[in-house]
């Protein structure tokens, strides 16, 4: 169904709704160098690096270049996603599987106790916000539509090149955008019908996935829209 022009259909609606996205991203990651692309703002930065340079203590990736990962968290602004998790009937034990935590940490985000100042999520480059990205949709892309057997961590021979992953995230995203058009309406309601396994795709209809899938990409996108902003204004002077 239609409304002057505009696809009210769920599916529609999801699809209209990336393509925006998909379409914002492409002039955002325009013309992105190297140098910007690996750029650290504060010291500490979570990015991508060599192997053998990995300063977190769960890097991960295929080749060359590793992804960095930290012991596992929950960011504060997640806390309500664990609550809703909770009240859905998800029990502790599966949603400290889900984020790779304890249960004594999920307990701890139910009860409001805990350590006083919140999980804090790093800063990070452009290069591991496009890499987690290209990660996410690549797993959930093999998870869904693929073989649901390749490990995600082991997908993506992130790069250093700014060009060479912008084209490969691109392509991505294209290949599993041309995979959801195609879904049916039965499917969309089916649970488990995407089987990735970090998160709690298993447990929802895939209506909730894709939906959970365009806020991942909209919030990184905003991210490195932000990364680029800060990058061009470095050297302004104070007004």
């Amino acid at each position: 169904m239609e409304a002057e022009g505009v696809r009210t259909d769920r599916l529609g609606l999801l699809i209209d709704q990336f393509d925006l996205a998909r379409e914002m991203a492409q002039v955002r990651l325009t013309g992105l160098g190297d140098e910007e692309y690996l750029w650290e703002p504060v010291p500490d930065c979570w990015s991508i690096r060599r192997r053998g340079e990995a300063t977190t203590p769960r890097a991960f990736g295929p080749g060359e270049w590793v992804l960095d990962q930290g012991e596992p968290q929950i960011p504060a602004n997640e806390y309500a996603e664990v609550a809703r998790q909770a009240a859905g009937g998800m029990t502790v034990a599966k949603i400290a599987d889900d984020w790779s935590v304890s249960v004594e940490r999920v307990e701890q985000i139910l009860a409001h106790t805990g350590p006083p100042e919140p999980d804090e999520a790093p800063v990070t480059t452009i290069a591991w916000r496009l890499g987690h990205l290209h990660f996410c949709f690549a797993g959930q892309w093999e998870w869904t539509f693929g073989g649901r057997r390749q490990e995600p961590k082991l997908l993506v021979d992130f790069t250093p090149s700014a060009a060479v992953a912008v084209e490969r995230f691109l392509a991505l995203i294209d290949r599993w955008r041309d995979s959801v058009a195609a879904i049916t309406d039965e499917e969309l309601d089916t649970i488990g019908f995407s089987q990735y396994p970090y998160g709690s795709d298993p447990d929802d209809p895939y209506v909730a996935v894709l939906s959970g899938s365009n806020l991942e990409f909209i919030h990184h996108m905003a991210e490195i829209a932000l990364l680029r902003d800060l990058w061009r204004a470095r050297f302004t002077a104070p007004g």
